[in-house]
C-alpha cells in the first residue's frame, strides 16, 4: 500500500483520521512556536528575553512532560490538548506587550505557563502518534504526523517573512504576533475534534489497545517506575539532546547571521526540509523485508553519519564569526555583515547548511519516537514514555538556551551539541539492538469499563 493509499476512505474514528487531526493541532500551536523560536530570540534584536522565556518554559516542561502522560490518562486527550494549546497563544500574544512595553516579565511567566500545557500536549500526541497504529505502520504514521506539523513551522516561516518584508528592523511587527495567535487559537479549538481513544478502530476492524482502568496512585506508581526502567535510562541521552541542539540553530546560526526577513525565508527551508526527512526515513522504519532490529541499527546508521557531516560544515561556518547584532546597535562580526537571501553567493552555502540541520532534526527525532513506539503496543505505557521523553528533552532544552542567554561562546555551544549528540548514539544502539520484531499487547483489565473518554 502506498504513502497516500493511508488516506483514502479514512473514517473520522480511523487511526489515520485522529492522527491527521493532532497533526493539525500541532501545526497551528507548536509549529508557530517553532516557527517564533526560529527567528532567533522570539524576532527580537535582544535574545535575552526570549531565552529566559525558554528557559522558564522549559523548566516547567521537564516537570509536566513526566506528568503528562498522566494526567492525559486520568483527564483524556481532547480536553487536555484544547487547553493546552490555548497556552502557546498566550505566550505569541506576550511579545505584543514586549514590543510596546519593553518589560520581559510577562513573556517570561507566559514562557513557564506555556511549559506545563506544552508538557501535557506533546504527551497526548506522542500517545496517539506511536499506539494507534498497527506495529508495521508506526514509521508511516510518525511521518504523516512530522509533515503536517512541520506545514506549521513552514507557514510560520512565511509570515514573518511576508509581513517583514521591506521592513528595516530587525524585530518582528505586532502584525506577525497577532496572526500567531489567532492560528494557535484554531488549533486548540480543533482540539476538541479528536475522536474519545476508546472509540478509535484500526482498519483491521481492531480497537487501539487500551488497558481500561487507571488512578492517580496507579499513574503515581508507574511514574516513578520510569525511573527505574532500565529501557528509558538508557534512552536519557537520547532524550537529554533531541532539542538541546535549538537553542544554537536558531541563536548562534539563524539569529547571528541573517537579516530579519531571511530568517523568515529560512524557516520556511528548516521547517521544509524535516518533512522532506520523515517521508524518507519512513520507509527504511516500516520496511517488512527487514527484521525490526536491523531498522533500527541501519537508521541509526543514517543520522550518525548524517549528523556528522552537517556538524563538521557548521564548525567550518563558525570559524568565521564569534557574534550576532548585539544591543547598543553593534554588528554582527561575520564577514560582509548580516546576509540577505537575495545575496546569492553569501547566502547560498549558510541557507543550506540551516536547512541541511532540519533534515537531521527529523530524522533524529523520528528514530527517537520510532523506538520508543516499538518498546510497546501499550497506550498508556505509551503516553508516559512520551512524556518521559519530552520532560527529559525539556531538561537539555533548559541547560540549552541559558548557554546562549549566559553568552557562552558560539563555538563552545557548537562542540557541546556535536558532543551530546554524539554520546547519545551509544546507547541508542543499544536499544535498538534489543528490540524484538513484535511488543508486548495490552490487556483489558475492566469490562465494565465505559466510553468516558480516558487513554
Amino acid at each position: 500500500m502506498g504513502f497516500l493509499d493511508k488516506f483514502r476512505g479514512a473514517s473520522y474514528f480511523s487511526p489515520m483520521t485522529q492522527v491527521v487531526l493532532v497533526g493539525f493541532v500541532c501545526f497551528l500551536c507548536p509549529g508557530m512556536f517553532n516557527a517564533l523560536n526560529g527567528m532567533g530570540g522570539g524576532g527580537q534584536v535582544d535574545r535575552t528575553t526570549g531565552n529566559n522565556a525558554n528557559t522558564a518554559l522549559y523548566c516547567t516542561f521537564i516537570i509536566f512532560g513526566v506528568l503528562g502522560g498522566a494526567i492525559v490518562n486520568l483527564c483524556g486527550v481532547r480536553w487536555t490538548i484544547f487547553g493546552s494549546g490555548l497556552t502557546y497563544a498566550l505566550y505569541s500574544s506576550s511579545y505584543i506587550y514586549l514590543n510596546h512595553t519593553g518589560n520581559g516579565a510577562f513573556t517570561i511567566a507566559a514562557g513557564a505557563i506555556l511549559g506545563i500545557g506544552a508538557g501535557i500536549l506533546w504527551a497526548a500526541q506522542g500517545m496517539i502518534m506511536v499506539s494507534y497504529p498497527r506495529e508495521e505502520e508506526k514509521g508511516r504514521y510518525i511521518a504523516v504526523f512530522w509533515i503536517i506539523f512541520n506545514m506549521g513551522g513552514m507557514l510560520g516561516g512565511i509570515l514573518p517573512f511576508a509581513i517583514n518584508y521591506n521592513s528595516t528592523k530587525d524585530s518582528l511587527s505586532d502584525g506577525v504576533y497577532i496572526a500567531f495567535v489567532i492560528l494557535e487559537c484554531i488549533g486548540a479549538a480543533l482540539g476538541l475534534a479528536l475522536a474519545p481513544p476508546s472509540k478509535v478502530v484500526r482498519e483491521d476492524g481492531s480497537s487501539v489497545v487500551l488497558v481500561k482502568y487507571t488512578s492517580v496512585r496507579i499513574e503515581a506508581v508507574e511514574i516513578l517506575k520510569l525511573f527505574m526502567n532500565p529501557m528509558m535510562l538508557a534512552l536519557l541521552p537520547m532524550c537529554f539532546a533531541s532539542n538541546f541542539f535549538y537553542s544554537y540553530q536558531f541563536g548562534p546560526i539563524n539569529g547571528s547571521i541573517f537579516n530579519i526577513r531571511t530568517r523568515g525565508f529560512n524557516n520556511i527551508f528548516y521547517w521544509g526540509a524535516q518533512m522532506i526527512g520523515a517521508y524518507a526515513l519512513s520507509f527504511l522504519l516500516d520496511n517488512q523485508r527487514m527484521t525490526r532490529k536491523t531498522r533500527g541499527i541501519i537508521a541509526l546508521g543514517i543520522v550518525a553519519v548524517f549528523f556528522n557531516v552537517v556538524w563538521g560544515g557548521t564548525l567550518k561556518l563558525q570559524q568565521k564569526y564569534t557574534h550576532g547584532p548585539l544591543p547598543g546597535g553593534i554588528p554582527t562580526d561575520y564577514p560582509g555583515g548580516l546576509i540577505d537571501f537575495l545575496e546569492s553567493k553569501r547566502a547560498a552555502g549558510p541557507i543550506i547548511l540551516y536547512t541541511l540541520h532540519g533534515v537531521g532534526d527529523a530524522l533524529y527525532q523520528n528514530l527517537a519516537y520510532w523506538v520508543i513506539g516499538s518498546l510497546t503496543n501499550d497506550g498508556q505505557k505509551l503516553s508516559r514514555y512520551a512524556g518521559f521523553y519530552k520532560g527529559i528533552q525539556s531538561l537539555g532544552a533548559t541547560v540549552a538556551w541559558q548557554l546562549d542567554a549566559k553568552s557562552v561562546s558560539y563555538m563552545n555551544q557548537l562542540i557541546g551539541n556535536w558532543v551530546l549528540l554524539g554520546i547519545s548514539m551509544f546507547p541508542m544502539f543499544y536499544v535498538v539492538y534489543t528490540l524484538k520484531d513484535h511488543s508486548e499487547e495490552t490487556k483489558v483489565q475492566n469490562d465494565d469499563y465505559d466510553d468516558r473518554e480516558k487513554v
